[in-house]
């Protein structure tokens, strides 16, 4: 019977919303333009974890970007949180002005809800009459996400040579009484009937969880200079968003100001209009695991002959007894972590670019363990052994091909994809010395599997040049086919070895294997599937292609 992963592999997601009041002015000409960064201590040293956006010419900050963080109650989880004067399109805090921070723990501002402290200096004096507050609250799983659309009709006109640059601002009432804006939205410019860009937002961050509290959104002016004017205002509840699904829902926006001065003459300064607002639920990570996903997970070894003769110590497939070669190491951290979510333990192991026994062939698809029916191993230690014993047996060759091991796992994950529930996504790591011979094939394998249920994780071994490994890691560059099509998503995860051969074995695991949560939600989201009953995973396995 298959087991959800063990519990420490759970954890809590808090959302730090942050404002400050009555910062430091360190501009001359105009105010401070602040930002802030949350840092937590980690082995003796401070790691920033998030910033938020900086606001222009504002000495009383509302920030509408939140801080996600790992919450873990059994540990002391030290943060430092910062205030800086941005005065450079880099926004390097090094070249900044500090305008204060505090140092509290993340079990400290959990515990209150809320947290209003004076900013201090380095030297912990106040840093003048500064003050920054700071509001917890804890993510749940799954999540209610509301899209949202809104726009406006006939605003007041608030510029001198133009009409006016609107924008939105939502707010809630935090747990201590304190108004929370949740959002902002973009200024569109120069237009008294704006339609703003849909956005979504989480219903717990919107009203926390509460149809019927009230929600308060401000219309304003956008000014360059920082000083924004109010146009007017409204209130609202979500159970009023919902109201959109059916029809346009329309409030009256109301200047304080001019209602007082012109009584019952006035009756608004413009009509905002909720087009539309679409609630779906979004899953998480851990949903889909607990929900029964199995994570599949596949090696493929790279047997060439620049790797070195194995019986060399100058060889990457050299086996010392003292020391496990980088090939043994890499499979080792990684495999770790994937073998927690694979409730058989079972990995397909294969090796390319050989020539195998018996007719010694060159194969660039072959199972470590030589059996072609059942090249499944046994758990780490599996694959492992039979790593060790294919070395002896086989001639390291060539070329380097990686398009027939991706193809060989894309077939299982085509099966999967024709499937109906979330039950199975595979992650195939290759590990390799070397550049690809097939560069351009294996562009087009990837962009054909970016739209199955898969992963590819590439570590490089040894000291080769690898720059051409980035091309294939889409985070700068969307990755194209020789058609133009693009990936539908990014799948592909490289590092070179090197860069983690003094640091422990997890530090691997983790920078390889952190997209890794997002790429399974994102293509089970694409495909609308939520959490399902757990099922095996397809056990005939496809004929190889030598």
């Amino acid at each position: 019977m298959n087991q959800p992963p063990p519990p420490t592999s759970c954890h809590s997601k808090v959302e730090l919303r942050i404002s400050c009041k009555d910062l430091l002015n360190k501009d001359f000409l105009s105010k401070s333009d602040p930002l802030c960064a949350v840092l937590w201590s980690k082995d003796g040293r401070w790691v920033e974890q998030g910033r938020t956006e900086m606001i222009l010419n504002n000495l009383n900050p509302q920030f509408a970007k939140t801080i996600l963080l790992d919450y873990y109650f059994e540990e002391v989880q030290k943060l430092k949180i910062a205030v800086f004067d941005i005065d450079d399109a880099s926004q390097n805090l090094g070249q900044a002005d500090f305008l204060g921070e505090i140092e509290t723990t993340l079990g400290h501002i959990v515990s209150h809800g809320s947290i209003n402290e004076n900013l201090k200096l380095v030297d912990k004096r106040h840093a003048g009459k500064g003050t920054i507050t700071v509001t917890a609250e804890e993510q749940s799983g799954s999540k209610e996400v509301a899209t949202v659309s809104f726009s406006a009709n006939k605003l007041d006109k608030k510029d001198w040579f133009g009409k006016s640059d609107p924008y939105l601002e939502l707010h809630r009432v935090g747990p201590d009484g304190r108004m929370m804006m949740v959002h902002r939205t973009e200024h569109v410019k120069n237009t008294l009937d704006p339609k703003w860009k849909p956005f979504k937002i989480s219903v717990q961050a919107l009203c926390g969880g509460d149809y019927d509290a009230q929600i308060i959104i401000h219309c304003y002016d956008w000014n360059s200079n920082g000083s924004c004017d109010l146009i007017g205002t409204f209130n609202a509840t979500f159970r009023n968003f919902l109201e959109a699904s059916t029809t346009k829902v329309t409030w009256d926006c109301v200047n304080p100001d001019k209602k007082k001065k012109k009584g019952n003459k006035y009756k608004n300064s413009g009509v905002v209009c909720l087009d539309s607002c679409k609630v779906e639920t979004e899953y998480t990570f851990l949903d889909f695991i607990l929900g029964g996903c199995q994570i599949n997970f596949t090696v493929a070894i790279d047997f060439t002959g620049s790797n070195g003769d194995p019986r060399n110590p100058q060889s990457l497939h050299f086996m010392n007894p003292s020391q496990p070669n980088q090939y043994l190491q890499a499979l080792r951290s990684v495999g770790a972590v994937c073998q927690d979510y694979d409730s058989d333990k079972l990995f397909p192991g294969l090796g390319f670019g050989a020539k195998v026994p018996p007719s010694y062939q060159v194969s660039h698809e072959f199972p470590l363990n030589f059996n072609f029916q059942n090249p499944f191993c046994a758990g780490i230690q599996g694959l492992e052994q039979a790593y060790q014993t294919c070395i002896p047996q086989v001639q390291l060759y060539g070329p380097t091909n990686f398009t027939p091991v991706i193809n060989h796992v894309m077939r299982f994950a085509d099966q999967e994809s024709k499937q109906s529930t979330a039950s199975n996504y595979y992650i195939l790591l290759i590990l390799t010395d070397g550049v690809i011979s097939d560069f351009v094939q294996t562009k087009d394998a990837i962009v054909a599997a970016s739209h199955l249920p898969m992963s590819i994780i590439i570590v490089g071994v040894g000291g080769a040049d690898f720059s051409e490994m980035n091309a294939l890691d889409g985070d700068e560059v969307r990755l194209c086919d020789r058609s133009g099509r693009q990936c539908a998503r990014d799948i592909v995860q490289f590092v070179p070895f090197r860069e983690f051969q003094n640091a422990q074995h997890s530090e691997l695991a983790k920078c390889v294997l952190a997209e890794l949560p997002d790429q399974v939600v994102s293509y089970f989201r694409n495909r609308s599937l939520s959490p399902a009953i757990m099922k095996p995973p397809p056990q005939q396995w496809p004929t190889p292609n030598s």
